[in-house]
């Protein structure tokens, strides 16, 4: 079925795309998602092929993100996504018996929407609300604290068309209504933004902080924070103040400069640099070509010729031949040469080691389906794999 979204939709996805540089629009996609979310209750394919025609992508790009994050739902949905938490804190809590019971209350397992179209139950694996589980949200609102009775009067409510209050935040709306909010756009209901007040389980460690004294150095909350235009002015002053700070660059000695006959060098001409203390490394300083790959260089690092090493330096064994004579300058790099030779590196189509040829001879007899010997089909296959 094709879903024509309407202008509104359509004008809306022009304003988020807007909000984005040009040649950043592909950002977009997320809130684009959620924007087909909130007019069909779910990414379906038309949703799919909405957001790639806008954003000039491929199916493909777009499905691949819709079918990552688990709040892109692929099949249609009731208007309040009931989740329990099931993972191991919830879980010790009862937030198992919460899910079982609202599976067999509400007849659905997970992932499914109740006959009515009103409730699509689903297990979540955390919630991020430990301190106050076991916890069950509705459209990503939280009740916590619930056990099983609690868990089915919420649901029995919201099939009976009511907006029981979170536990924290505002009152209830539709997984559309919410979709619409993380598109980006403001809830215009009368009472869509409130003031849930923090739990006692967030402000224990404030509490414990205020007891103990523990605070952070210099910390003044009543310090305003600043707009852009005066954060943008406060950097472009430092920024002015550490450059006035910098040291003037010194000039050039005028002093003349003797030559070599003790006549004086042409003005201008500065004192050749002294060469720099030795370090009291005997290891040379030996720069390696560009031309060679890395893996190349780390073998000659590892084990350079006799003719380059230096015997005491870290790590170095220079080889010999088992007479304790050292070899000929040149034997490791044609050793290294020869072994280059005989391992090609893979191309792109295929992975080192393979062999065209056998993979001609077993695509021959599976064809013909049988062997030399005779063998059926199957048979073919495992003398292939042995061969």
């Amino acid at each position: 079925m094709t879903t024509t979204f309407t202008d509104e939709t359509r004008e809306r996805a022009r304003e988020i795309i807007a909000r984005y540089p040009a040649d950043r629009s592909r950002s977009a996609l997320l809130p684009l998602l959620h924007l087909v979310q909130a007019e069909e209750g779910y990414v379906s394919p038309a949703g799919v092929t909405f957001c790639a025609e806008v954003l000039g992508l491929n199916k493909a790009q777009v499905g691949a993100v819709a079918t990552f994050y688990t709040m892109y739902k692929r099949k249609p949905t009731g208007d309040f996504l009931v989740s329990v938490c099931t993972n191991t804190m919830c879980n010790v809590l009862g937030g198992q018996e919460v899910y079982d019971t609202l599976s067999e209350h509400l007849g659905v397992g997970h992932d499914e929407t109740t006959a009515d179209g009103t409730i699509t139950l689903e297990h979540a694996e955390c919630l991020a609300a430990c301190d106050y589980g076991p916890v069950m949200t509705v459209n990503y609102d939280f009740f916590d604290g619930v056990d099983a009775s609690t868990a089915v009067g919420v649901v029995d409510e919201l099939r009976a068309g009511g907006r029981p209050m979170p536990t924290r935040g505002a009152r209830l709306c539709t997984l559309k209504e919410m979709a619409v909010q993380l598109a980006g756009f403001a809830d215009e209901r009368e009472g869509a933004v409130a003031d849930g007040g923090p739990g006692e389980p967030t402000l224990r460690g404030l509490r414990l902080a205020q007891e103990h004294g523990v605070s952070v150095p210099g910390f003044d909350p009543n310090t305003p924070i600043r707009s852009k235009a005066e954060a943008d002015k406060a950097a472009a002053e430092a920024k002015a103040k550490a450059e006035a700070a910098k040291p003037a660059p010194a000039e050039a000695s005028a002093a003349p400069v003797k030559g070599g006959d003790g006549a004086s060098a042409p003005t201008g001409v500065a004192e050749p640099a002294k060469p720099a203390e030795a370090s009291g490394s005997t290891t040379r300083d030996v720069k390696a070509p560009d031309d060679k790959s890395p893996q190349v260089r780390t073998a000659e690092t590892r084990q350079p010729d006799a003719g380059t090493a230096v015997p005491d330096a870290p790590g170095t064994k220079v080889p010999t031949d088992g007479t304790g004579t050292a070899p000929e300058a040149g034997d490791a790099r044609s050793a290294e040469a020869a072994g280059v030779a005989a391992n090609p590196p893979a191309g792109d189509g295929k992975p080192a080691g393979d062999e065209a040829g056998a993979q001609e001879r077993n695509l021959t007899e599976a064809k013909a389906g049988t062997d030399a010997d005779g063998a059926g089909p199957a048979d073919a296959n495992e003398t292939g794999a042995q061969k």
